[in-house]
């Protein structure tokens, strides 16, 4: 059997693979800007990769499909649901009962859903789900932290220098200010040098108001760099 270069579909197939590819790319551009785990690359090539096999599945067996042998194009499709479960997974973590990674591994599902969209010629599919997608993780998460009730703690990250006791002060106001802070993570940001960096996650159980008279007091102790508070869609800052 000779290879057949291009055909009647080529450019269709082409035009519709570029665009999973943008699409891709640009719901991971989200994710890059929030240094999540799984950032614009990773989406590039799910969207890709569920675009080409939904392609394959629907031209790539010309010979095939011109005999009586009954073909379904679906079950490639349903094959690449599985392993995104799989590719998902990998980016959930779960550290002292607190489970992060969780819109990622969404956006990692619904992004090979929308390269399946573009290889089965939907491409207005395609690109309102990509809207969708971009709506949801944006102008939902404001909304959904404006609306909610005072949380029972907040996390932040401080980044300070090592040496002068930085955490351990900042621990202590915590305590004082009549919270249980608990670290939740710790990170090296820089090492071999005389004071080296590090950033640490801290969760405290205050009120509103209470948390950002502490945040102003940790900001002024003598070693730490930044101080910021970790909205709910951050998930697995330090990991």
């Amino acid at each position: 059997m000779g290879i057949q270069w291009a055909g009647e579909q080529t450019l269709t197939e082409l035009t519709l693979l570029l665009l999973a590819f943008a699409l891709s790319a640009v719901i991971g551009l989200e994710r890059h800007r929030k240094l999540k785990s799984a950032g614009m690359r990773t989406h590039a090539l799910v969207g890709l990769g569920s675009a080409v096999f939904t392609l394959v599945s629907a031209y790539g067996f010309p010979s095939v499909q011109a005999t009586d042998t009954i073909v379904d194009p679906s079950r490639i499709a349903a094959q690449i649901v599985s392993g995104i479960g799989f590719l998902g997974a990998g980016v959930i973590f779960v550290r002292r009962n607190a489970v992060s990674g969780l819109t990622t591994a969404a956006s990692i599902w619904a992004t090979a859903a929308v390269g399946m969209a573009c290889g089965a010629g939907m491409p207005l599919l395609a690109i309102m789900a990509t809207a969708l997608q971009l709506f949801a993780v944006t102008a939902l998460g404001w909304l959904g932290r404006k609306w909610q009730a005072t949380p029972e703690h907040t996390e932040f990250v401080m980044t300070y220098r090592g040496g002068q006791g930085s955490l351990r002060t900042a621990l202590q106001l915590a305590t004082q200010a009549g919270s249980t802070p608990l670290v939740i993570a710790t990170k090296t940001i820089e090492r071999g040098s005389r004071a080296p960096r590090f950033s640490a996650q801290v969760r405290v159980n205050l009120s509103s108001h209470s948390t950002a008279q502490l945040l102003d007091m940790v900001s002024d102790v003598q070693g730490i760099k930044s101080v910021r508070v970790i909205a709910e869609e951050d998930e697995h800052q330090l990991g």
